[in-house]
């Protein structure tokens, strides 16, 4: 043998061996993908929050067989809004003070981890980001923590808000290439300004700090600021005499983030205080707005205000759903709490429709020291699970609450007298009167055109997630505690069951190779909301073996 023809075999053996990593990479690969498409890795599952699964084993010819497979009792009676996740055959989840990990298919508990701080009012929080091993939580004492996803070892933890000021951070972070993305509630409470960060998801590190309302001489840096070419505009959009701080444009639910431009949507809260307008004059940005950032550097890219000047604490709360319709078009949906459902051109923010999906009265009016009663309410319209869209029918859903209030504001100088920090809403009760009855409504829009397709009517408030299925179903669950599963194209209720409590959180479907199951965060229990009063748990339903 040839010394020439030796090295020709060689050279081909080594093409051979990198054409089979090559497979293997591409086969690794498309395993990893298949996975992903069959977990709810994301608050929204897609970070575009669009909350459709294109799993379809269950569907309208099997559904009425689902069943209860297990449960999770927390042990704990609080505001169960989590936004649960699913990765790799676990399922995270949170309460106010605890976050665990439990399998995805008999409900066994594979870590709890709990963090020592007082509990607030309303013992809240939404949720959990997954990132390459490591999940990431906010707590009511204004810190980020990062744990080991497998064994709830504490990796990191950072603080990025105050809680001597009313600060915290309830909403569910989420995190993509390297960086988790979150940012501060409390504003509600006089002083406290809305801000948004980015952190290294290995350290902790704060990469960028966006303020979301004007940031003055006094305001405390956290970390590098992100630029923002329109502040010196944003500023005059805020007229307050003086001992009236600009406060508000908080964030406590979720974000949404375009993968393919790297641009990060934050859903924008109210401005403060929220039912005295006279005090702020101005449109108040970037209060009640969709803002976009890119998602590396923090810097601004556009916002789109959908309530100017806001005073009936009408937040833009839940996370934008990113969509290709049907007729081609890129558009931001999204259900803030003024009771709308709207659509907007993604590359221009240009307002496609606003069309009402719950009761909408007297809207226009200014709350007054006699009294003004209007709807929806601060606890209407769409809280802190947003829309649902489904590729197949092109439709939207949104479960909404129907709930009006009255507000009895106060005088100047009682809002005048209160501290930084302090509750700063306005109103003589609190957050108003709220009716004596509430109910909610369950739509499906075309996402086009904004035309009702159907719509149903429920006996209580929606407030929990809403998942649509390539099996052709939606699923949503009320304050009752029945989870129910509609056809997807015309509304009709296929199967329904009543869970052990309301349903305020999340409502996901994924498959880890043992079927498909349907996973619930039922059992709240709020101080705010009309519920029964039980343990919080999570339920796994499924097919009977």
């Amino acid at each position: 043998m040839s010394t020439r023809k030796l090295q020709s075999r060689r050279a081909g053996a080594n093409v051979n061996i990198v054409h089979i990593v090559s497979l293997f990479s591409l086969l690794t690969c498309a395993a990893a993908y298949s996975q992903t498409q069959k977990d709810w890795p994301s608050y929204n599952r897609s970070l575009a929050s669009d909350r459709f699964s294109p799993l379809a084993s269950i569907d309208g010819g099997n559904v009425d067989r689902l069943k209860v497979l297990c449960s999770y009792d927390t042990g704990q009676m609080v505001s169960f809004q989590t936004g649960l996740i699913e990765v790799d055959g676990l399922i995270y989840g949170t309460t106010e003070q605890d976050t665990f990990a439990i399998d995805a298919n008999d409900c066994s508990e594979r870590w709890r981890v709990h963090e020592d701080f007082a509990p607030g009012f309303l013992k809240v929080n939404r949720g959990i980001a997954y990132l390459d091993g490591r999940v990431f939580r906010g707590t009511r004492d204004g810190r980020v923590i990062a744990y080991q996803a497998k064994t709830g070892k504490t990796m990191w933890q950072v603080q990025i808000a105050d809680p001597d000021r009313s600060e915290s951070v309830p909403a569910a972070p989420i995190a993509w290439r390297g960086l988790v993305f979150v940012g501060n509630a409390g504003g509600d409470s006089k002083g406290v300004k809305g801000r948004m960060y980015a952190l290294d998801a290995s350290s902790g590190r704060i990469v960028w700090e966006f303020y979301l309302v004007p940031r003055e001489a006094g305001d405390v840096p956290r970390g590098p600021a992100a630029d923002d070419p329109n502040a010196g505009y944003v500023l005059t959009t805020w007229i307050n005499p003086p001992g009236f701080p600009i406060t508000g444009g908080a964030t406590w639910t979720s974000y949404t983030l375009d993968e393919a431009r790297g641009l990060l949507y934050i859903p924008g809260g109210n401005p403060g205080p929220d039912f005295v307008g006279d005090t702020r004059q101005g449109d108040n940005l970037y209060t009640d707005s969709i803002v976009v950032l890119d998602a590396r550097t923090g810097r601004y890219v556009r916002h789109m205000q959908l309530v100017p000047h806001d005073v009936h604490d009408w937040d833009v709360s839940t996370a934008p759903a990113l969509v290709e319709t049907h007729a081609g078009r890129r558009i931001v949906s999204i259900a803030p709490k003024d009771g709308y459902l709207y659509a907007l051109d993604a590359g221009n923010g240009s307002t496609i429709f606003r069309n009402p999906v719950t009761t909408i009265e007297n809207a226009e009016a200014a709350p007054t020291p006699e009294g003004t009663h209007f709807c929806p309410g601060p606890q209407g319209g769409a809280e802190f699970n947003g829309v649902a869209y489904d590729p197949a029918s092109n439709l939207l859903y949104t479960g909404e609450v129907d709930w009006c209030v009255t507000i009895h504001t106060v005088s100047i100088p009682e809002l005048a007298a209160v501290p930084l920090g302090g509750t700063w809403s306005g109103d003589a009760d609190g957050f108003g009167v709220q009716d004596p009855t509430s109910s909610g409504w369950f739509s499906a829009s075309d996402a086009d055109t904004g035309e009702l397709k159907w719509q149903l009517h429920t006996s209580t408030p929606l407030i929990g997630g809403v998942t649509a299925t390539a099996g052709g179903l939606v699923f949503f669950g009320d304050l009752d505690g029945n989870l129910n599963a509609l056809d997807s194209s015309t509304g009709a209720t296929l199967w329904s069951a009543r869970l052990d409590g309301a349903v305020g959180g999340g409502v996901i479907t994924y498959d880890t190779g043992r079927g498909q199951k349907i996973a619930v965060a039922a059992g709240l229990t709020s101080p705010i909301w009309p519920t029964p009063q039980v343990t919080a748990r999570v339920q796994i339903l499924g097919m009977p073996e």
